[in-house]
């Protein structure tokens, strides 16, 4: 029982840190390092590989391999090397590591930019703040279009941030979640079907796709359970969610999407603009005004 309960607490201490202190942009933080990591070592392999699609793909998968290892191996040494010193070090260390994965507070910060600008009529400025957390073109968007990005995105990042890392450190403790955060940050980095990425990163998009099969399916379900006790539309959400919740390219995204369109009753997804090129999407939950 006490192995449990340390193995445990680095991980709930960690959530309850990240709701108060959330991710201060002047802190350094290990998710941007990998981020960096990413843009460093793409170059590196582009430039030691063909530009052909074989070569391509060899690129992002070995380059995708080397970012999981080292994301995982350097916290997982230094989680060692600390807990050897003393268990209350090792335990100091790895609530910190876990409160850095998660990103429970920063979504709500970063949407609710959004939220205000829109509240004072500010649809540029609600623009450039959607652009800072979502991946489509968001020069052109209407407000309905805004409102919907970011709702798309809390919906799927409540997996990605949060039920899914979660979901990882419980398993494996902070290395674990930390290669798991490592696959999430190169799947929206190089995860594109375009012609730069659909086959560098290849690898890394369907590798994210089989680590969030199991969560964004959990995320769905305990999202629906959720609505009900914010006073939503849950039995809508149960609906929409059993309806379109494949409605998505990816096998994993339109879950928690489909679960926010039903307990909103508004309609998700559709056509969008990404570097500059028009993806026709299937919609999610049914039409009416935001």
């Amino acid at each position: 029982m006490n192995s449990i309960i340390i193995a445990v607490l680095p991980l709930f201490i960690g959530f309850i840190l990240d709701l108060i202190i959330g991710d201060p942009h002047n802190w350094p933080h290990p998710i941007r390092l990998i981020g960096k990591s990413i843009e460093k070592f793409e170059i590196f392999f582009r430039y030691c590989f063909s530009k052909t699609k074989g070569g391509e793909l060899a690129a992002g998968t070995i380059m995708a391999i080397c970012i999981i290892v080292l994301s995982f191996f350097l916290p997982a040494v230094i989680l060692w090397i600390a807990y050897k010193i003393h268990l209350i070090l090792g335990l100091v260390m790895e609530t910190i590591m876990c409160y850095q994965i998660l990103a429970v507070k920063a979504l709500k910060t970063e949407s609710m930019k959004v939220y205000k600008e829109l509240e004072k009529n500010h649809v540029e400025g609600a623009r450039e703040k959607v652009s800072m957390i979502v991946g489509r073109d968001t020069e052109s968007l209407t407000e309905e279009g805004i409102i919907k990005a970011t709702v798309e995105t809390v919906a799927e990042n409540t997996s990605d941030g949060t039920v899914a890392p979660m979901i990882f450190m419980a398993i494996g403790g902070a290395p674990l979640g930390f290669l798991y955060k490592a696959v999430n940050t190169m799947d929206s980095m190089i995860g594109y079907k375009n012609d730069k990425y659909l086959y560098f990163g290849r690898f890394a998009a369907k590798l994210d796709d089989v680590l969030n099969f199991i969560p964004a399916r959990l995320s769905g379900i305990f999202m629906i359970i959720a609505s009900a006790f914010c006073g939503l539309d849950f039995k809508n959400a149960a609906r929409i969610y059993r309806r379109d919740r494949t409605n998505h390219a990816s096998p994993n995204s339109a879950h928690t999407e489909a679960v926010c369109a039903g307990a909103l009753n508004v309609q998700l997804a559709g056509d969008a603009y990404y570097f500059g090129k028009l993806y026709e999407k299937k919609t999610i939950g049914d039409k009416k005004d935001l």
